[in-house]
């Protein structure tokens, strides 16, 4: 029996590594078949299986029991067999004929004369791993990746082919065009390819219209087909009750707590940047801790009541104003508070903090989406960001629950000129130096404005940039929100919610999930100091490495 190598990502994930794709796969059934207590996703890539769970405790019962696994135990997988035909006309099969020797005709039979078996999923939505059945067609990505490949490209690179979900930039050979449509959330199954299928390839000479989207937009549903049945609350006038938009500010999403689970799908968790926030907004109004909310960037967002709600409005401090017939007046942080019909909640730009969330009674009546009412910017799955005039009605209010006391503020507070992260080594520390080490716990790091719900940038004064001890690249695997992923510039990116699943650069470290909600509040400018602590206690590890 193999036995794994076991990387912590984080307190509550890590990543197994395996000397074989058949591994791998086999790994990432058995999980999939027989999850562990507490796991809450599995993601495999080409040599680790990434598994993540909801608390430290089950992720260290998971580690003890994955050590103990046969991953060389081959578990059938009932997958499909997909037909997808192909046009080979891509820019790139030329080359893929001189660097294979076999020539374009070449490619296309061997293209098409073995079955392709999808190993996992990654990148975008809907972006399967396909595994050949030899190494015909083994060739490298371009040299140069291109800025959009067209959705819909049928593509090469290492040992593996795909077919591109969206238009995307993306380093590929293409070597063909289809217009079968790999994601499609109108349909039961959104991924037209699922890890564990197999896919056979067939040569055509023309193709029907693809129905192919340009971008993202692709990948986006309209929401009401996937409307579970909700009830909505209606006013006096027995009009449903609802929020209307009347400005979004800066930006205005629909949050809730995210879609874990659904990674192989290429699909993030998403929701709520400081989770904190959201549920201390629906615990103010009476929510269940799930209901969604709307998360704003910098203030601005204006909100016009249509029928009486109860709000409440938490995360970074905005000043809140509510006009109305009733006169004008503020509304509070942080407690509960009556909009009346027609009356209008105006966010100013908050005095502390980035992100503001704006809780209402009844919750927002969105339609889910795989699960969630989150909007994901990286993917586009979820509800489209609002926009003027958008009418978000409310639910119910859940029997049993009462409208909270006023809380104070969940926002951190700043040490010595500088916001606090907690991290973790690893996974991939050892690609890096104690000196690196030391420069990313030292000063001098910077909240910078080129940051969204994707990840934090930073700046670095007075210091060199992180640098390497290895050379060479890694093999994409799995990410998990916090990870300092760390590219050629030296300066980590520190991911957020809408993160990609998948990564190629190396990690250093993961900020703990207890600070996920500090990150989400970073103010461009704001001074940052990362602190190593042990991964159970979270206080301050000795010698910077646990």
């Amino acid at each position: 029996m193999s036995s794994p190598s076991i990387r912590w990502a984080g307190t509550r994930a890590f990543l197994v590594e395996l000397d074989e794709l058949d591994a791998v796969l086999s790994l990432h059934a058995q999980l999939l078949h027989h999850p562990l207590p507490g796991q809450t996703d599995v993601l495999a890539a080409a040599e680790s299986v990434l598994i993540r769970f909801d608390t430290r405790a089950h992720a260290l019962a998971g580690r003890d029991a994955v050590a103990h696994l046969d991953v060389d135990a081959r578990t059938a997988v009932e997958g499909r067999t997909v037909t997808i035909e192909v046009v080979y006309d891509g820019e790139d099969l030329k080359a893929v004929g001189r660097l294979t020797g076999l020539g374009a005709k070449g490619v296309i039979e061997a293209h098409t004369s073995q079955a392709w078996t999808a190993a996992f999923g990654g990148f975008a939505p809907g972006f399967a791993y396909l595994s050949g059945e030899n190494t015909a067609l083994n060739v490298p990505r371009r040299d140069s990746p291109r800025t959009a490949v067209p959705a819909g490209s049928v593509a090469l690179a290492g040992n593996f082919s795909a077919v591109y979900p969206g238009k995307s930039p993306g380093g590929w050979q293409l070597i063909g065009r289809t217009s079968s449509r790999l994601w499609d959330l109108g349909r039961d199954e959104p991924a037209l390819v699922r890890p564990g299928d197999t896919v056979r390839f067939v040569a055509v000479g023309t193709l029907m219209d693809s129905g192919h989207d340009d971008g993202t937009a692709a990948s986006r549903p309209e929401a009401q087909e996937f409307a579970a049945p909700v009830k909505t609350e209606t006013g006096s006038s027995g009009s449903p009750r609802a929020l209307e938009i009347v400005a979004p500010g800066m930006q205005a999403l629909v949050q809730d707590l995210g879609r874990p689970g659904f990674g192989d799908l290429g699909v993030s968790a998403s929701g709520a940047l400081d989770t904190r926030s959201a549920r201390q907004a629906n615990r103010l109004v009476g929510n269940s801790s799930s209901s969604a909310v709307i998360e704003t960037v910098s203030g601005g967002l204006q909100v016009r009541a249509h029928g009486d709600a109860v709000l409440a409005v938490t995360g970074a401090v905005a000043p809140a104003a509510i006009a109305g017939d009733a006169g004008p007046r503020t509304a509070p942080m942080c407690t509960p508070f009556a909009l009346l019909d027609g009356e209008t909640l105006t966010l100013a730009t908050p005095t502390d903090g980035l992100r503001t969330y704006l809780g209402v009674r009844g919750g927002l009546n969105v339609a889910q989406v795989l699960g969630s009412r989150s909007t994901d910017t990286l993917s586009g799955v979820g509800p489209q960001p609002l926009t003027a005039g958008t009418v978000l009605s409310t639910g119910p209010a859940v029997t049993g629950h009462v409208v909270g006391h006023p809380e104070s503020s969940t926002l951190a507070p700043l040490t010595d000129g500088a916001m606090t992260l907690r991290i973790t080594t690893g996974p991939r520390d050892d690609w890096f130096g104690d000196q690196a080490l030391q420069t990313l716990t030292g000063p001098g790091w910077t909240a910078s404005a080129e940051s969204n719900r994707i990840g934090v940038r930073f700046t670095l004064d007075g210091a060199e940039p992180l640098q390497r001890v290895r050379d060479g690249e890694l093999a994409s695997e799995g990410t998990v929100a916090g990870a300092l992923q760390v590219p050629p510039s030296g300066l980590p990116v520190l991911f957020l919610a809408d993160h990609p699943v998948t990564g190629g650069y190396p990690v250093i470290a993961v900020v703990v999930p207890e600070d996920l909600p500090v990150a989400a509040q970073l103010v461009p400018g704001t001074a940052v100091r990362f602190v190593v602590v042990d991964p159970d206690s979270l206080t301050p590890s000795q010698g910077g490495r646990p």
